[in-house]
């Protein structure tokens, strides 16, 4: 038969509750021991039997040096309660304080508004209007600034693209320029080849004018072989050649 279940409460019998008490006490001395070496903790048990009577066990470090660790441990825990709880109180004090603080800048808000302003006096509203034309003063001066600060940044880009402007129109006309030096080199050398290039062909002599030609001559000639002279016509008289062919014949 296995154990039953023991049930948490005092044990009423001296005897039994004696017995108890050793065997749970060198059980317990028995686990603090083992947790002691296996985890290499620092261990501290107390036991004071009914009577009085003192158990205790510690690890290597005396008792005293692991009661000194945990009454400084204990120390420090207690001051850091002690912080929390005046910082508690603290924070329950400024409460009122920052909701008060919080109220009073919404009201002014809405006073910077035009709104809410039924309870408030004429001094009050002087006030008021005093600290807006300050608040607008202020305004307008650091929109002033930022207006001149970004004039002068346009200005300086504007200058800056200028530069960069004229300095492109230089680079271009210097191109132009390059290239019309270059069009007027090569028209000059397109030239000087076709001089060159160019046949020089000789002068034919000149055929003789029409109305050199006269019929004397031949039909002398003809009519001398023949042996026999036939009248011909004036020798100042123009023929075309065509008919010159056919009086030889």
């Amino acid at each position: 038969m296995g154990r039953g279940r023991v049930q948490m409460k005092r044990i009423e019998n001296k005897v039994s509750r004696q017995v108890t008490f050793s065997k749970r006490r060198t059980g317990l001395l028995k686990k603090a021991h083992e947790i002691s070496v296996l985890c290499d903790a620092e261990v501290a048990l107390i036991v004071f039997s009914t009577k009085g009577k003192l158990f205790q066990y510690s690890t290597h470090s005396s008792m005293e040096s692991i009661l000194e660790k945990y009454e400084s441990y204990s120390c420090a825990e207690r001051q850091l309660v002690a912080t929390n709880s005046a910082a508690q109180i603290n924070w329950t004090l400024e409460y009122p304080k920052l909701t008060a603080r919080i109220e009073v800048l919404q009201r002014n808000i809405r006073h910077y508004v035009g709104e809410d302003l039924d309870p408030l006096s004429l001094r009050e509203l002087q006030s008021l209007e005093q600290q807006i034309d300050t608040a607008l003063k202020r305004i307008r001066s650091r929109k002033s600034q930022l207006m001149h600060e970004s004039i002068s940044e346009l200005q300086k880009k504007q200058k800056s693209l200028q530069e960069q402007n004229n300095l492109l129109a230089k680079k271009v006309k210097e191109n132009e320029k390059t290239l019309g030096e270059w069009a007027q080199c090569n028209l000059q050398q397109n030239q000087g080849g076709q001089s060159s290039s160019t046949l020089v062909l000789p002068q034919l002599p000149r055929p003789p004018p029409f109305h050199s030609l006269t019929i004397g001559g031949p039909f002398q000639a003809r009519g001398a072989d023949n042996g026999s002279a036939q009248p011909h016509p004036p020798a100042n008289t123009m023929m075309p050649p065509w008919m010159l062919r056919h009086v030889n014949q």
